[in-house]
């Protein structure tokens, strides 16, 4: 296997995945448009995205969100779902130039953690999972496009800030490349 796709980055997609999951069916909180949440489960997508890479960031909003979607009793709504796996690979791409991973999340690392969710959100949530929805269910656009950017708008605020708040603390657990000094 690579060097970038180890054993700790299978078992983060697998305690991702499972707290995508946990957190979008437990954690929702209605929006008051119709089959829409307040999701908080994208903080935990981003932040893992960011430290893991696009593939496992992918892994874990395809896996977590076919998961919630079963859970409920039916199939899995895959325009949605595709649009979640795409946001956990959009924000994978450019979180990798966070700083994130070795401690070092400062003010850049910030400004591209919050662009690379913000943009991802918006293009999954405005044009994937809407068009899609028109596709593949003949879905009226109206409501679809509404659905989509009432979860744009939620998933960004819950991911800047749940996200945002979580990263940081993170990094700060991180012992910096040369901070260590040995002991006489």
């Amino acid at each position: 296997m690579k060097k970038n796709f180890s054993i700790k980055t299978v078992v983060a997609i697998g305690i991702g995945a499972a707290l995508f999951f946990v957190l979008g069916r437990f954690v929702a909180i209605p929006s008051g448009i119709p089959n829409t949440n307040i999701s908080v489960q994208y903080a935990i997508l981003g932040l893992l995205s960011a430290m893991y890479g696009p593939v496992a960031g992918a892994l874990i909003g395809f896996i977590g969100h076919t998961l919630i979607d079963l859970s409920w009793g039916g199939s899995p709504w895959w325009s949605w779902v595709i649009a979640s796996t795409f946001v956990g690979c959009a924000a994978g791409l450019l979180g990798k130039k966070t700083g994130l991973a070795e401690g070092e999340f400062g003010k850049k690392g910030m400004v591209i953690f919050a662009l690379s969710n913000i943009v991802a959100h918006i293009i999954a949530w405005i044009l994937i999972a809407p068009g899609l929805d028109i596709l593949i269910y003949s879905e009226p656009a109206n409501k679809v496009f509404a659905q989509g950017a009432m979860a744009a708008v939620a998933n960004i605020v819950t991911t800047l800030i749940i996200g945002g708040l979580l990263a940081f603390a993170y990094s700060k657990t991180i012992a910096k490349k040369g901070s260590l000094e040995a002991e006489d």
